[in-house]
């Protein structure tokens, strides 16, 4: 089904946040609980049950965690959680996708169980296993109040898109927090520039590049195909730096302080600094729960001994890393979508990390612009693989791209879309650079500018309701992981 966030937000949040500021301080998780699980029923009521449940487990695991000091039991405690987590998670997001391989591979016609996926399950279900993990290595203290816990777990701005909050970072706000002004005006703000990004940017871009994937490829231009994916690259980025904005400054305005998720990764030299900018709470998710423990691991660290005698030193410890790298990016891929095209996503960005790390890293340092246009190019071709899950499509996309296929370089369609969506490309790719970083301070403090920059969002806002209101093209692309 659509789930209209955007729409129900937007009438949601005024009221949460009335009632949320008129209760005195002991009610606020009461209304952000009641609240939160409210939002969620919005989309998908029945869900609701199966996300308390989930909560439940890692909740009622980190009791019994804490209550043992048996390392045996203590392990056999977290493999149970993360074994409930995962098996729900692979139920309902891959259990389809499984039928379908045992179907071609055995010839075999067991029906599709065709289950809706649960909004954000991807998303909340690695914040549970985050907390009975960090409870395990004593790195976080246990919640003993479950309705906490499932406050914390279902807070409604991160809830179905992320940033992933794990319960370290707001432990001692989930029980705790002081609401103050700049807090709020900050918040506030930062709600304001993600919506922008989303509705007047995101919204406007992302139509045209399923129109052109809705086309015949042969009809297209290579400049039109090459046109559409950067457009699905701005898109993406907005959508979902968007909502990790309008995620983090309500966070604000209720008085958490989540983590940044986006730092303008199409300024990266590398694929390597590119994952450190792009959907951060994923990339540490996955480095600490995930890299880290693989190659900590006493079988990972024999193997790197064993390389280290044949090989040499550097060669044994790349070599593990480069295994590490791969297992962390078939998961990121899968993680994605349970689909091929997702698993080859993940691998595909697996490969130029590792070719990095054995030798293109020293070439990149030297050669500035070069890295610039090789990371984009790279990250083009990677938003193919993963905007396409049909693969035959996907294999037509790119002989098109690269005029493997019988079609002009240029033709009209591609000036069409040009002239229809070139100026609001054009001013993406602008806000895609930290251009207000640049700004020196006495001009961001200047009460002219000030007083200008508060009309532009007035403006804007009102902009942003009308097309709100009006436009039925409003999907959350992150929405469907």
């Amino acid at each position: 089904m659509v789930f209209s966030s955007t729409v129900f937000l937007f009438f949601f949040l005024p009221i949460v946040l009335l009632l949320y500021y008129l209760v005195p301080n002991r009610l606020k998780n009461v209304i952000l609980l009641i609240g939160s699980l409210i939002f969620y029923a919005w989309g998908e009521p029945i869900y609701v049950f199966l996300m308390c449940f989930s909560s439940f487990v890692d909740y009622l695991n980190g009791i019994l965690l804490a209550k043992n000091d048996n390392d045996k039991t203590r392990k056999r405690y977290l493999f149970i959680a993360i074994f409930i987590n995962l098996s729900l998670l692979g139920f309902f997001k891959y259990s389809d996708f499984l039928i379908e391989i045992l179907n071609n591979m055995f010839g075999a016609n067991i029906p599709l169980l065709n289950i809706g996926l649960p909004i954000g399950i991807s998303f909340y279900t690695f914040q549970t296993m985050s907390y009975s993990i960090d409870v395990y290595r004593k790195s976080v203290n246990i919640e003993k109040n479950y309705f906490r816990y499932l406050t914390y777990v279902s807070l409604f701005p991160q809830l179905v898109a992320g940033p992933i909050v794990r319960y370290s970072t707001i432990a001692d706000e989930i029980k705790s927090r002081k609401i103050v002004f700049n807090d709020i005006a900050d918040g506030f703000l930062r709600f304001l520039r993600g919506l922008f990004k989303k509705v007047l940017l995101a919204n406007n871009i992302g139509s045209m590049y399923e129109i052109i994937l809705g086309s015949e490829i042969e009809a297209l231009s290579v400049m039109t195909l090459w046109f559409g994916v950067l457009g699905y690259a701005i898109q993406i980025y907005f959508d979902f730096s968007g909502y990790s904005d309008m995620a983090i400054g309500i966070g604000r305005m209720l008085g958490f302080h989540f983590d940044e998720n986006f730092n303008y990764p199409y300024i990266s030299k590398s694929i390597g600094e590119f994952w450190r900018r792009w959907h951060i709470s994923l990339g540490t998710w996955f480095k600490d729960y995930i890299l880290y423990p693989f190659l900590k691991s006493n079988r990972v660290q024999k193997l790197q001994s064993f390389l280290k005698l044949k090989l040499g030193k550097n060669w044994g410890k790349n070599l593990t890393v480069a295994l590490g790298t791969l297992l962390v990016f078939f998961l990121t891929g899968l993680w994605h979508g349970a689909n091929y095209n997702y698993i080859y996503w993940g691998l595909y960005y697996a490969f130029f990390l590792i070719a990095e790390d054995f030798f293109l890293k020293k070439y990149l340092r030297k050669h500035t612009v070069l890295s610039h246009i090789y990371v984009l190019f790279v990250v083009l071709l990677g938003y193919v693989i993963f905007s396409i899950e049909d693969i035959n499509l996907l294999e037509t996309y790119f002989q098109g791209m690269f005029g493997f296929v019988n079609i002009p370089f240029i033709d009209n369609d591609f000036f069409f879309y040009l002239c229809n969506y070139g100026i609001i490309m054009l001013i993406g790719l602008v806000f895609c650079f930290p251009i207000a970083e640049k700004i020196p301070d006495k001009i961001k403090n200047n009460a002219f500018i000030n007083v200008l920059r508060g009309g532009i969002y007035i403006i804007l806002f009102l902009i942003s309701i009308c097309y709100i209101v009006s436009d039925t093209y409003n999907p959350f692309l992150y929405f469907r992981f």
